[in-house]
């Protein structure tokens, strides 16, 4: 009998991982199937293809082309015939009439674009010539009745895109637009071009060997500056990339989320303690300083960034409120809990000695509490930092306000990616500040040194 009741167990035990693994198996195949059903049911409830339909790829390969190069312009005036070549476009970046690159040539009555590899742009009265290597050439009359097209066959069709009121020609040599108004050619080059010093100072024509000789030993350029003294005002002045604007606005960004951390930190410490269950003097304190935790938190930082817009208007003052509020209900629960789990021996051992509440909460709480506290407030400086540049694009201040407006312009992308690198260079350098004074203040904290 007792062979039959082992052979039973053992079966049963079988049928047991049988039925284990089977469900497994099932659980394997239906997570999956779900994950998989859920996207399908995306793809069709943000119309998924018709968005793939409408994406262009040749506007983003343009984006691509913009964020890491600059364009040079060289522009005809249609109706005064002046002719200009210019960086980006801007006044701030435009050439000297003697002193074109080489690539753009007068001739005579007609400007020359030489665009490399056999393309050539030859500007003529209110004609514009495009000779294409091996296919010959797109010729663009402006006219009073509109914009007349004439192109030779083999030119690909995917370059040309044309009205009557404009003709815009993309190939892998330069882009060009002509309309009643202006004609314009667009050649792109690597890199920021002015990043360092514009056209206006003497420094932009050196090389970097000249530029460090200049410093050493060069006749001094400008008078009452020393060179270096010189280049650095060229440099922190540039209009064209505003780096001294830039410099402040990056302060700014950083000055909110400061000001907005710590002076929630400030303001929930005090009101943790009516919200903790063992510090709160009444059960409706309590539940009252609770509420409006969350109700501050429950607002998200960005409602109250338009909210307060209204009432202060914009600036980085309101973006700091805003972030003051919201974390003021997050550290009021977070500071809370942490007063809620201390150690009663500790507070009773400096009550022993006389002290009062005021003393016993200095001494015997905050000690406790301090690194679990420090931590979180680091931890909320980094968050905010990047928050900041959000907040400050909406109440305009910081370098959220410079971002916004480089986007706005739909033509300088090559400035919000510096801006984008700038704000990830100060978000790596808050976040190793913040863990290094993490482990300044709490690691010390720990080894019982006094902070």
């Amino acid at each position: 009998m007792a062979i039959v009741s082992s052979l039973g167990d053992i079966g049963a035990i079988r049928r047991a991982a049988v039925d284990g693994f089977a469900r497994k198996r099932r659980w394997a195949l239906l997570v999956p199937a779900m994950i998989l059903a859920y996207l399908v049911y995306i793809a069709f409830a943000f119309n998924v293809p018709e968005l793939l339909q409408r994406a262009r790829v040749d506007n983003a390969q343009i984006l691509l082309a913009d964020t890491v190069s600059h364009k040079v312009h060289v522009t005809r005036d249609n109706r005064s015939g002046d002719m200009t070549v210019a960086i980006e476009g801007e006044n701030k970046g435009t050439y000297p009439g003697n002193a074109w690159p080489a690539w753009v040539s007068r001739q005579g009555d007609a400007t020359v674009v030489d665009l490399g590899n056999g393309h050539e742009v030859r500007f003529e009265g209110d004609t514009l010539f495009y000779g294409v290597p091996n296919v010959g050439t797109v010729e663009i009359v402006r006219g009073d009745g509109g914009i007349e097209l004439s192109v030779p066959l083999g030119l690909p069709a995917e370059w040309v895109n044309a009205s009557n009121s404009r003709v815009s020609i993309t190939s892998p040599a330069a882009r060009m637009s002509v309309t009643r108004n202006r004609s314009e050619v667009f050649r792109y080059f690597g890199g920021w071009e002015l990043f360092f010093f514009t056209l206006d100072s003497p420094f932009h024509y050196m090389s970097w060997g000249e530029l460090a000789s200049s410093v050493v030993s060069g006749e001094q350029i400008r008078e009452g500056q020393t060179n270096l003294s010189a280049m650095l005002s060229d440099f922190w002045g540039n209009a064209m990339w505003r780096h001294s604007d830039v410099a402040w606005a990056i302060f700014e960004t950083i000055l909110m989320a400061f000001l907005g951390t710590f002076g929630a930190a400030i303001v929930a410490l005090p009101l943790a303690f009516l919200a903790a269950r063992n510090f709160s003097v009444s059960l409706l304190a309590r539940f009252g300083v609770r509420r409006l935790f969350d109700f501050l938190r429950g607002l998200d930082g960005l409602i109250w960034t338009i909210i307060l817009s209204r009432a202060f208007g914009p600036g980085p003052l309101t973006g700091s409120l805003a972030m003051l509020i919201t974390d003021t209900g997050t550290f009021g629960k977070l500071f809370s809990e942490a007063l809620e789990n201390v150690d009663k021996k500790q507070i009773e051992g400096v009550r022993s000695t006389g002290a009062n509440t005021l003393q016993q909460c200095r001494f015997g709480v905050i000690p406790q509490v301090s690194p679990v506290i420090l931590s979180q407030m680091l931890y909320y400086l980094e968050s905010n930092t990047r928050s900041a540049t959000v907040i400050g694009a909406l109440v305009g201040g910081g370098i959220g306000l410079l971002l916004t407006q480089a986007i706005q312009t739909q033509k300088d992308w090559e400035e919000v990616t510096y801006y984008v690198v700038l704000v990830l260079i100060m978000v790596s350098a808050m976040d190793m500040f913040s863990g290094w004074l993490r482990t300044q203040l709490i690691g010390n904290q720990r080894h019982g040194k006094s902070v």
